[in-house]
């Protein structure tokens, strides 16, 4: 059983819930070009309606990740225990074309880069070598894209990753070992209904089969309801439902080895345009589960579709070894090598899907349009440029509007 609901002064009330977290994300979003990137994906869809983006060549229907920005990227592990670098959100998974996931990590590279104080030599430079990683894991979808060939932030970022345990996971996420889950700015206390629908979804087979599966534990150890909490985290996700759940699982409850921290979210409509023919679930929670399983095996594994109140939802365990990758000062060697191991990371993820023929023509279709002058696509190029002009506008704008709203409430 949840322990007693808990009250607090730094605590959301549920009836202020959507506002806080609105004015939260506003916040996010004036911290930095690449964070408004990062926020805006509804934006980035806005555009991709554009007479231009409709000029883009069409690679085949596969599932893509949708808001392939550098956030959605990193250490990811799967139920044995395995890490390696992949796609980490699938909340706009769809089935769609593949080129929508190159321009999106474009965007979000080239964003970093700005605000790493690169000239824009850089920006041409990455283009050119995400092009070449992505072009490599067509050729070869089998080859895993090898640490070694990771820029030194990424390995650095994957190193940490492998030595994490659950202390680390416990202090980041919630201050401590204890288990108990601390009320404040990040975590809000759960309404009688949602304690109610809580305890309700930890009874049901399918949930305790998926927390009992990871290694080290036993299909019959008890699951026990220790504390949970209205999560405020993400970014473009603000707004919807987020649940943590800490929980006690086996025998080991008085050791680190025994907690367990699961997320509950939201699942809705995918903004991401899909392709006309797409078969798709009609559940978006389904949907999400499914495109992880295609794109991101080691977090698709870990993931179960339901639904929470009514309304669909994504459980995942999260486990110390998750982690995104931190991109904010780069400098030009690692801004090059980031773009093209990560491209072979998104690459690789497309590749799988499609059979020998299919990467042979998209890969051809690819190679048109390049120039004597840079070795990536002009359509890759042009959408970039464009992107980023149209964003870093936007973004003042965004922060135009954030300092008017501040200096009215004063």
């Amino acid at each position: 059983m949840i322990r007693p609901m808990k009250t607090s002064s730094d605590c959301c009330p549920p009836e202020r819930r959507q506002a806080v977290l609105t004015e939260r994300q506003r916040l996010k979003m004036a911290r930095s070009a690449h964070s408004y990137v990062r926020g805006s994906t509804l934006k980035f869809y806005e555009w991709l309606s554009s007479s231009l983006a409709r000029s883009l060549p069409q690679g085949p229907p596969v599932w893509i990740c949708g808001d392939c920005h550098l956030g959605n990227l990193g250490p990811v592990a799967d139920a044995n225990g395995r890490v390696k670098i992949a796609i980490r959100d699938l909340d706009q998974t769809v089935i769609g074309n593949p080129a929508h996931d190159l321009i999106r990590l474009g965007l979000s590279l080239a964003t970093a880069i700005r605000g790493s104080d690169l000239p824009g030599v850089t920006t041409a430079l990455m283009l050119e070598q995400m092009i070449e990683g992505y072009e490599s894991a067509l050729t070869h979808p089998e080859n895993t894209p090898r640490k070694s060939a990771s820029p030194a932030s990424v390995r650095r970022v994957l190193k940490r990753a492998l030595k994490r345990r659950w202390r680390h996971l416990a202090e980041e996420r919630i201050e401590d070992v204890r288990p108990e889950i601390p009320m404040g700015k990040r975590f809000w206390p759960v309404t009688i209904t949602e304690k109610k629908e809580i305890e309700r979804i930890f009874k049901l087979a399918e949930v305790r089969a998926l927390i009992t599966s990871l290694k080290d534990r036993d299909h019959g150890d008890e699951v026990e309801v220790l504390d949970a909490a209205y999560w405020m985290k993400g970014c473009s996700s603000l707004g919807r439902l987020r649940f943590a759940i800490l929980l006690g699982v086996g025998k080991k409850t008085k050791s680190s080895e025994g907690f367990c921290l699961v997320d509950i979210k939201e699942a809705v409509r995918a903004a991401a345009p899909h392709s006309a023919k797409a078969n798709m679930p009609r559940d978006h929670a389904k949907r999400v589960v499914e495109g992880a399983l295609k794109l991101s095996p080691f977090l698709g594994q870990r993931m179960l579709a339901g639904h929470f109140l009514n309304k669909p939802a994504v459980m995942r365990e999260l486990l110390p070894q998750d982690l995104k990758l931190e991109m904010d000062q780069l400098t030009r060697e690692e801004a090059i090598g980031a773009a093209r191991f990560l491209a072979s990371v998104v690459g690789q993820a497309h590749a799988q899907q499609m059979d020998k023929t299919t990467r042979q023509q998209w890969k051809t279709i690819l190679k048109h349009n390049r120039s004597k002058k840079l070795d990536a696509p002009s359509w890759l190029w042009t959408s970039v440029v464009e992107l980023v002009a149209s964003h870093e506008s936007a973004y003042l704008e965004h922060c135009r509007q954030y300092a008017l709203a501040g200096e009215k409430a004063r």
